[in-house]
Parts: C-alpha cells; structure tokens; sequence
C-alpha cells in the first residue's frame, strides 16, 4: 500500500468529455466501472463492464487477456478508479486510464 501511494503515476487521467469521445472513436475500448454490483445495477454508463475493485486482479483478464488494450476505468468519486488503474499498471497493462468519478 504504501509503495503504490509514493510510487511513480504509471495511467493517464482523462476527463469525462474526453473519455466520451475515445469511446464513440474506437469500439474496442474497454470501459471498466469496479464499483459494487448493486451500484453498477442502480446506475452504470451504458457498454461498461462492472468488475469490482475487489475481483480486478482474479477476473481482468475475462475482459482484457491483451495488456496492450486501452482501457478506461470509472467509480462513484473516483478514488477506486485511481487504484484500480495502478492494479493494472502493476499487472502489465500498458493503455490504462481513469476518468475519475460519475458522482454528480
């Protein structure tokens, strides 16, 4: 924990209106929401993939076998986003960023 709080940023932050257009560019981009089930289920982006910060390192790869995809992840503030982000960097994926929060 503490390394991943000093270490090095290694994902790209990206607003909203920025992830938005990306998305509507390149179909392939994986939108990666890791909030709880029942927060995906009460409100979601439409074409995210709900995948819990918790289940990130033991079912990413259900969603994105190649590390090289670029993948844009969200939650409700944007703190899980962030740490999901550096999971992913720590786990090789090399296109990662966050779009922060879709609390409004």
């Amino acid at each position: 924990m503490i390394k991943t709080l000093f270490s090095k940023k290694t994902y790209r932050e990206i607003s909203q209106s920025d992830a938005k257009g990306r998305l509507e560019a390149d179909r392939n981009i994986l939108l990666l929401d890791v909030r709880t089930p029942e927060e995906y289920a009460a409100v979601h982006i439409p074409d995210s993939k709900s995948l819990p910060l918790d289940q990130l390192e033991s079912r990413i790869e259900k969603f994105a076998a190649d590390k090289d995809r670029e993948i844009i992840v969200y939650c409700l503030s944007g703190a899980r986003a962030a740490s999901a982000c550096s999971h992913l960097s720590a786990m090789g994926y090399t296109n990662v960023s966050t779009m922060g929060g879709i609390r409004t």
